[in-house]
Order: structure tokens, then C-alpha cells, then sequence
């Protein structure tokens, strides 16, 4: 048991009993913190912290129109943490839970993720996450790496990879479990003058792809008998695509648990897909920059035309097709995290979204499920939050 699970848990209506002058908590999350020495020396005045005796206090530490607040606060709260808070879910959980000790005092450990989650979780082990909201709710940059050791986000963070002497499981542990940068702005990456390289708007792609797909579908026509054939062949490619988009997300971008030990795996790993599940609302590194993806596309031309080496315009017309079909997956890949969507898609960007919030480990497919339900990958739906 870790020395953090000897801390007391509360009940809510405990917490929310300590809100006068005598004896005033405050929580953050599921943390809870004894502020009452503190109500007196309050810059802003004592009255200010008792308005929020008994409750959360997340937002308004982070509200700098109310009032903008320094490290210092941060290690004030942190000296006054006291215990942790049971709300009515875990609770519940708890009551119903064979072992309920796993549970409760918080936090839980392994096997009492494992129940909450099942009981439809605050939290989900593998993410830190509770819900798709909680992948825009803004990190407190400071008090995460003070908490975490990870990647300091003010600071450029293709470096502090390469540098940072982590083991690949606090790796992977950390960089699956998502951060939001300042509204969603890009966090620095290189910090120098490759910065631009690393970040791509989602306008690009078509600018970029669509005048080569067009001009290979055009010039492909001359050597087939026919359009038909053509459209044969082009399809061919499309469908192939959404193999290739599978096959490259679980096996390439997902090969999580096969990399080698290392800071050239874990940077490669980082640059590769990391970075986006580590920011994933990052709006300009949310799809591929063209050097990146010609880098990769390139094999797929050279593969194409070794397998339909009898027809050079039928291997550019099936590379066409594979290449539109990028394309429509990276704009869709886009608009599922930054776009309200009609009722086909709605689906689809739940089905992603919990692929970033719940379980990076299944849910491979952005553009369908299908070749997830062929493979075994589907993602499980969220446990059922009604009480």
C-alpha cells in the first residue's frame, strides 16, 4: 500500500461541513486540502477563500479575471493537502464492491480503478480521464510537471524527451494520459526555428494531396481500356486505404508495448503519434505535415508498382485512390476533434474520443469501425453513468 492510501477520505457533506473561519477545506478533484490557517493571510482576503469553504476550487484558481495566482499558492495548497473526498459514485461503488477496501481510503488501488471503472469510473486508470469534456479542460502547467516529473509544457518539449532519462513504462504511462495546452494552442516543441515544420492547419492537406491525386488519376486514364477500369482500380486503392489507415495506427503509431527501452524509440515514438495523444487537441498538429507524410508515402508509390508491375497507370490509379483516401481520413481526423458533426459522424467522434479518454489500446479505426470489428479491436462503450 502506498503512504498516499494512509491519508483519510472524506464524504462529501464532510468536506462541504468545514466551510467557516475555525475549520475550512477546499478540494481539487477528488484531493482535499485543510486552508484553514490560510484564511486570514489571504492576499485577497479571508472572505474570498470562506465563499469557497467546502467546495471545489479548481476553476477559480486558474480564473485570472478573479484573481491571478502564483506557484506560491500552489505549494500553499500543497502543504495543507489532508486527505481525499468520496464522492457519491465512488461511494456507491464502494458499498456495492466485494473488496471495498481497494476502494476506499482513495486513492484506489489497481484493482479498485478496475471496479470503478466497471461502475462507470470518475476516473479511467489508463488515462487519468473521466469523460471526452475532459480532454479540453485546461492543464495547470506548472503544478502538472510539479506533480507528474514528466514534460514541462512551457518549456520546448522535443528535448526534455530526449533528455529526460525516462524508462519506456513511465514513458508510455505518461504520455497516454492527456494534457490540454492554454485553449488548445500548440505547446513548443522544438523551440527554435523548426517550430513551423511541426505544425500543419488542417486547410493544408487538401491544398497540398488533391492537385497530385488529381493530375495521377487524369495521366493513369491513358494506359486502362476504360474509365470503368479505371474507377476499379481507383476504388481498389480507397479500400485499401482504410487497411492501411488500421494497419498504420495499431502497428506503427500503437507499437506502444514494442519499443525498445531507449531515447531514440521513445523520441521517434514522441514526434510519431505521442505528442498527439499527450496534446490531442492541439489544432495544429492534429494532421500529418506533408514532409512527414511524403516520407511515408513513398514506399506505398514503390509497393504499388512492384505488386501491379504489368500496368504502370494501374498502380498510379490505385495509389490515387490510397492517397484520397488519406486525405478524407486526415480531415476527418480533424473535424472529429474540432467540429460539430451530423449524426454519422457524431458517432464516429465519440468512438475517437474515447480512444483518447478511456482506452488507447483499442479503437484503431478513424474513418469506420469496421476493420476494428474484423480484427477484435472494437472499443467497449463507456460504463453507464446513471447512479
Amino acid at each position: 500500500m502506498s503512504p498516499s492510501r494512509t491519508l483519510p477520505t472524506f464524504l462529501q457533506s464532510e468536506v462541504a461541513a468545514h466551510n467557516n473561519a475555525e475549520s475550512c477545506f477546499v478540494t481539487m478533484g477528488t484531493r482535499v486540502f485543510d486552508v484553514t490557517d490560510f484564511v486570514d493571510s489571504h492576499p485577497g482576503g479571508g472572505e474570498l477563500v470562506l465563499e469557497y469553504g467546502g467546495k471545489d476550487v479548481t476553476d477559480i484558481l486558474k480564473d485570472e479575471v478573479s484573481h491571478t495566482h502564483s506557484e506560491a499558492a500552489y505549494e500553499v495548497m500543497e502543504d495543507s493537502f489532508v486527505g481525499f473526498v468520496a464522492t457519491e459514485k465512488i461511494m456507491d461503488t464502494a458499498v456495492k464492491s466485494t473488496h471495498p477496501d481497494n476502494i476506499i481510503p482513495l486513492p484506489p488501488n489497481q484493482d479498485g480503478l478496475n471496479e470503478l471503472k466497471e461502475n462507470g469510473a470518475p476516473v479511467y486508470a489508463a488515462t487519468g480521464l473521466s469523460s471526452e469534456e475532459d480532454l479540453s479542460k485546461e492543464t495547470d502547467l506548472t503544478n502538472d510537471y510539479k506533480t507528474h516529473k514528466f514534460l514541462d509544457l512551457n518549456k520546448p518539449l522535443l528535448l526534455q524527451v530526449w533528455f529526460g532519462g525516462f524508462s519506456k513504462e513511465f514513458y508510455l504511462e505518461q504520455v497516454h494520459r492527456p494534457r490540454h495546452y492554454k485553449g488548445g494552442e500548440s505547446a513548443p516543441l522544438f523551440g527554435n526555428f523548426l517550430e513551423p515544420l511541426s505544425k500543419t492547419a488542417w486547410w493544408v492537406v487538401p491544398m497540398v494531396w488533391l492537385p497530385p491525386v488529381a493530375y495521377g488519376t487524369y495521366i493513369a486514364r491513358a494506359g486502362l481500356s476504360s474509365t470503368m477500369e479505371e474507377v476499379a482500380y481507383w476504388g481498389f486503392g480507397l479500400f485499401l486505404w482504410t487497411l492501411v489507415e488500421y494497419v498504420l495506427h495499431r502497428f506503427l503509431f500503437h507499437l506502444d508495448k514494442y519499443l525498445p527501452d531507449n531515447r531514440v524509440a521513445l523520441t521517434l515514438h514522441f514526434l510519431l503519434h505521442g505528442i498527439h495523444h499527450y496534446l490531442p487537441m492541439d489544432k495544429l498538429r492534429l494532421v500529418m505535415p506533408p514532409t512527414l507524410f511524403l516520407a511515408l508515402a513513398t514506399p506505398f508509390w514503390k509497393l504499388a508498382h512492384f505488386i501491379f508491375s504489368y500496368n504502370w497507370s494501374a498502380a498510379t490509379a490505385v495509389f490515387c485512390g490510397g492517397i484520397f483516401g488519406y486525405i478524407c481520413y486526415d480531415l476527418t481526423h480533424y473535424f472529429l476533434h474540432h467540429r460539430n458533426l451530423p449524426y454519422y459522424w457524431k458517432g464516429l467522434k465519440k468512438y475517437h474520443l474515447q480512444h483518447h479518454f478511456m482506452d488507447y489500446e483499442n479503437g484503431f479505426g478513424v474513418t469506420s469501425r469496421f476493420w476494428d470489428n474484423i480484427f477484435g479491436t472494437p472499443l467497449a462503450p463507456p460504463p453507464s453513468k446513471t447512479r
